[in-house]
Order: C-alpha cells, then structure tokens, then sequence
C-alpha cells in the first residue's frame, strides 16, 4: 500500500477510485438519457419488424405465394433503420462510444434478434456510463 493510501485507511476514508471511463457533464445527464430512449424504441421496432419480415414475411412468400408481407414488414423496417442509425449516432456521440461500436450498434439490425442483443449492451454501458458520471453523495 502507499504512503497516501496508508494514510487514508488510517483515517478511516474509504478509498474510491473511479473507472477510467469517459465522464458525462451532469447537465448533458437529461440529454443522454433521452437519447438512449430514443435509441431502444428503434432498436426494438426494427428488430420487430426484422424478425416479422424473415420469419413471417420471407416464408410466405416463397412457400404461399404471397409477397404483400415483404413490402408491409420490409419496407417499414428499411425506412425505420435509417432513424436507428440516427439515433445510434446520437447516443454514440453523447457518450463518446468509438466509431466501431457506433457501426457495430448499427449493423445489429441488420440480423434478426440481433437488435435485442445490442439494445441490451448499450443500455447497460450507457447507464454504467451515467452511474460513473453521478457524483457520490455522502450521507
């Protein structure tokens, strides 16, 4: 242990060290956290829509004969998978994500359940992100 550490257990603080992690401003809290909603609702209903259109729409077609479910699933999702690359994008760059992570966020709805997955990652580094940001209060 350190000198400084020693003294500090000596003292009877409690030693806190944060994360290395990118800080998020207090006032840009509100922003994130909106963004991060605005991300899921995308994340979500593109991946609804993904998964309607290659486990309903796609078998329909080649095993009924009907191609009226890939244009009602697949081109709600083409156009809505635009806005989830928006909001990826926002939310990447409120909470400094790395251009690989803001590509491979985006790329996940491009697989079926894949969007759940990714939603799910960026949530939980999100609010780890938020967590890191918000100060200790003492009681």
């Amino acid at each position: 242990m350190s000198e400084s550490a020693e003294e500090t257990a000596a003292s009877g603080e409690a030693e806190f060290v944060r994360p290395l992690t990118p800080v998020i401003p207090l006032e840009e809290i509100p922003k994130v956290r909106a963004a991060l909603i605005h991300y899921r609702v995308m994340a979500y209903t593109v991946g609804v829509l993904l998964v309607l259109l290659m486990l309903v729409a796609v078998p329909l077609k080649y095993f009924g004969h009907d191609d009226r479910w890939v244009t009602y699933f697949g081109v709600p999702h083409g156009w809505l998978y635009m806005l989830l690359i928006l909001t990826a994008i926002d939310l990447g760059r409120r909470v400094k994500w790395s251009v690989r992570n803001v590509v491979l966020i985006a790329l996940a709805g491009t697989v079926p359940f894949l969007s759940f997955v990714a939603e799910f990652l960026a949530r939980r580094d999100v609010n780890r992100r938020i967590a890191d940001s918000t100060p200790i209060v003492n009681h």
